[in-house]
């Protein structure tokens, strides 16, 4: 996923109101940034981070820039560039079903994004082929790092995307196939659940996976100009 225009570059002055952000630009300007992550952003939000913004394509939109990176040394590791917008995940993945570069999805010729299932739900993509059973696939992002290579999720108590995890596995059930993929925008070795933030998706992680629901992990390679689906990583979560 190419950037259309330069990313402008700036410091991070505060994250406020869960969705705002405040930032320091190079020109010496302050401006309004949208924060399009609801978690707690640990270790992303430090006053005085380099970030990067991009700008928002809807002219009418009263916040004209969108937060799309922080540098920082995650988990003590070396500087590097993460994402922190959640709304990327989705279209990163989009992107890599339609090239062929995600291979345990591969064989499906038919993707619909945000079909309704479970109770008052939707799944972010439904695979489809003629004559194999559908394919159930959610999509979450991964931000945190506490220790240097090692991607955690979540940052903060989720209920929702344990709600989907248990739909997940109700799907397995009556025969379709499920699958989770953990899009880690950042660089990474491996991944795990932060079972000590959110004990009850750790729950719901472990259920979905006793009933057969696959899960996959991939970090990004990011820089200023792109985002794109890399290599995937080791789950390490112990049995």
């Amino acid at each position: 996923m190419r950037f259309q225009e330069t990313l402008l570059e700036g410091r991070l002055i505060e994250r406020y109101k869960r969705f705002l952000a405040d930032v320091e630009l190079d020109t010496g300007e302050i401006v309004t940034a949208h924060c399009a992550n609801p978690g707690a952003m640990m270790g992303l939000k430090e006053p005085g981070s380099r970030v990067f913004l991009s700008r928002a394509t809807n002219p009418n939109r009263k916040l004209k820039y969108n937060w799309e990176f922080v540098e920082i040394a995650a988990g003590g590791g070396p500087l590097q560039l993460i994402g922190i917008n959640t709304s990327r995940p989705n279209l990163l993945v989009a992107e890599a079903l339609r090239e062929g570069r995600l291979a345990p999805f591969a064989r499906y010729d038919r993707v619909r994004p945000e079909v309704k299932y479970g109770k008052n739900s939707r799944v972010d993509f439904l695979l489809e082929k003629d004559g194999e059973p559908p394919c159930y696939l959610e999509v979450k992002n991964c931000h945190l790092m506490r220790e240097a290579g090692f991607a955690e999720f979540p940052d903060c108590i989720a209920a929702r995307s344990a709600k989907h995890l248990y739909e997940l596995a109700d799907m397995k059930a009556q025969g379709a196939r499920a699958a989770l993929v953990y899009v880690i925008q950042m660089d990474a070795e491996r991944f795990d659940v932060a079972r000590d933030i959110d004990p009850a998706y750790d729950k719901a992680f472990r259920h979905a996976l006793a009933a057969g629901v696959e899960s996959y992990a991939y970090v990004c390679r990011v820089t200023p100009q792109e985002v794109t689906i890399d290599r995937p990583v080791e789950i390490v979560t112990p049995r």
